[in-house]
């Protein structure tokens, strides 16, 4: 399975406009074969993530969204996406920016502005979360219709540009509601999706060093090249166990949204945007400005990286989670070695 996602780092497709890359993910099948989290082969899952963020992380953010909106329709008992279909989930809610839906006529109509919709001009499809008068909900809507206007200007982004994340203006636009007020946030599979992003940036954490591995393989030997190799090589594998874990631990309770379930995707969250962090840094004092200047895929990719993991909200993320086990007593457990 792992194959065809490898491949795309050995055969030039990364210089490939991602929006294509994602359109032939989908229409040759590849999305249909990742299995759903929970199904008891998430490792599989999180591993075909990591090898797509590895080769190029726009596209992997738009394959990330389809396989969330695909297992998200099937926990809240949805039709899943046809052949053919290209799906994302847009559910930001950053202040200031609302979108709102009102049932009249025994239909309902999308009004307002949505930020940070990633794939908004070659998705086909996407769940959207819009504010109600009983609460936030999530609709199905289609991309082709009258009122869908994707917003120019308002994705400006050097790093992620090929994810297509701009802000969109929806002006009555047709909704089919999917689960009930706030089932989106309620289910245990949010907390699935929130560790498959993580294997994105693990990936393209990965692909960040592999520039360091191909330098350090044609330099003479020298220690502190080592050394930056092996701290980015721990840290790496450090990540890669925290997901495997995480993995497990939702194949062995798919069904656990508690709070279990939250804390155990926060920490490998963090810990994965930790060691982000880590092997930009040491990847960028082993090698200096050279490749960042010489070699674009390269500064693309740490482009890419330094925006996408800032979906981890740093202290804030950290904040929730100490608060969480504050309130729970604690924080890790005996109980962990027991998993």
């Amino acid at each position: 399975m792992t194959a065809p996602f490898a491949s795309m780092i050995q055969d030039g497709s990364t210089h490939q406009d991602p929006a294509e890359r994602f359109a032939r993910w989908v229409s040759g099948g590849s999305a249909d074969d990742l299995p759903l989290p929970g199904s008891g082969a998430t490792r599989q899952r999180f591993r075909a993530l990591h090898d797509l963020g590895r080769a190029d992380l726009s596209m992997a953010r738009l394959a990330e969204g389809h396989a969330d909106a695909a297992a998200i329709l099937a926990e809240l008992k949805a039709p899943a996406p046809r052949p053919g279909e290209r799906w994302g989930v847009w559910a930001a809610q950053p202040p200031g920016v609302t979108l709102r839906a009102r049932y009249e006529g025994g239909h309902w109509r999308l009004d307002g502005v949505k930020a940070f919709c990633s794939g908004a001009h070659s998705c086909t499809h996407a769940l959207v979360t819009a504010d109600t008068e009983a609460g936030r909900r999530l609709f199905a809507v289609a991309t082709d219709g009258a009122g869908y206007a994707p917003i120019a200007g308002t994705w400006l982004a050097v790093g992620m540009a090929g994810s297509d994340s701009p802000d969109v203006r929806f002006t009555g636009v047709p909704g089919r509601p999917v689960g009930e007020t706030d089932a989106y946030l309620r289910r245990p599979g949010f907390s699935h999706g929130g560790a498959g992003v993580a294997a994105c940036w693990l990936g393209g954490a990965r692909g960040v060093a592999d520039t360091l591995v191909e330098a350090a393989r044609r330099r003479e030997p020298d220690q502190l090249t080592a050394a930056h190799l092996g701290a980015v090589d721990v840290a790496l594998h450090s990540a890669m166990c925290a997901l495997v874990v995480a993995a497990d631990a939702i194949d062995a309770a798919p069904l656990d949204g508690g709070e279990r379930a939250v804390v155990g995707t926060a920490r490998v969250r963090a810990a994965v945007a930790d060691v982000c962090s880590r092997v930009l840094d040491e990847v960028g004092r082993a090698l200096g400005a050279g490749p960042l200047c010489h070699d674009r895929e390269h500064a693309q990719r740490v482009a890419d990286l330094t925006v996408y993991v800032r979906q981890h909200h740093a202290e804030r993320d950290l904040a929730s989670l100490g608060t969480l086990l504050l309130s729970a007593g604690g924080g890790a457990e005996a109980s962990e070695w027991d998993r």
